[in-house]
């Protein structure tokens, strides 16, 4: 009330875009505009339809902690929601680059989840709502897989160890927020998704994150999104 803004629900979808640039995307084409709404520590919601449902996203929420005070505020505006879009390494070999992952659960390797939750090795994912995206994802022409990620917040502390130690324990891909965003889940009683967009790897002979086209990047929310109201709507 304070900065004068309008007391309103946010969207029963919100997507965190962890990268940012799909929604500066957005923006600049006018398929998204600002929620007038929003009021969460120096972020801006924007909104955009699918499917005449309208959905929120909030960029560059990197980060296990960033990301979690976000989602903490879009719980209590109103969202049903929370769907995590982000940037991922590969772990396993067998995962093809680029590829998509629905996380199931994750490794706690960041410090986020231990103020939710007691420490152990993994939390899992809200099991329903990774089933739905895992359904969603289907019909975009990349290779999608669900399974257990790596969460870590030391990004340039991963080491060829740790990599070879994940992936025999079964870990896809490593990133930077799952983890954090399950415990949140668990703990306030939240539907949280994930969806990694694997783009790297140590031994990638490609080009590096490359996530393909902007278009491409629309079509994949949509296709999270529209997963999110037929969990919500199942």
């Amino acid at each position: 009330m304070e900065r004068g803004i309008e007391r309103a629900n946010v969207p029963p979808i919100c997507v965190l875009d962890f990268d940012g640039d799909l929604t500066d995307w957005l923006v600049r084409t006018g398929i998204a505009r600002p929620h007038p709404a929003w009021a969460c520590f120096h972020t801006t919601m924007h909104t955009f339809e699918v499917n005449g449902m309208e959905c929120g996203i909030v960029a560059r929420t990197i980060g296990g902690p960033y990301a979690v005070l976000v989602a903490e505020q879009l719980r209590v505006s109103g969202a049903g929601v929370v769907l995590g879009l982000t940037s991922a390494g590969r772990v396993s070999a067998s995962l093809p680059v680029p590829s998509l992952v629905v996380a199931t659960s994750a490794i706690r390797d960041e410090g986020t989840s231990h103020h939710y939750l007691p420490a152990a090795e993994v939390v899992p994912a809200p099991a329903k709502l990774a089933a739905s995206l895992y359904r969603g994802l289907q019909a975009l022409g990349l290779p999608v897989s669900q399974g257990l990620v790596w969460t870590t917040d030391a990004p340039y502390r991963e080491t060829a160890e740790e990599l070879a130690e994940h992936a025999a324990n079964g870990a896809l891909a490593v990133e930077m927020q799952a983890a954090s965003l399950f415990a949140f889940a668990q703990a306030r009683h939240a539907e949280v998704g994930v969806v990694a967009h694997v783009t790297n790897a140590v031994d990638h002979t490609g080009e590096p994150f490359d996530k393909g086209s902007d278009e491409h990047g629309w079509h994949l929310t949509q296709a999270i999104c529209r997963a999110g109201r037929a969990f919500l709507e199942g």
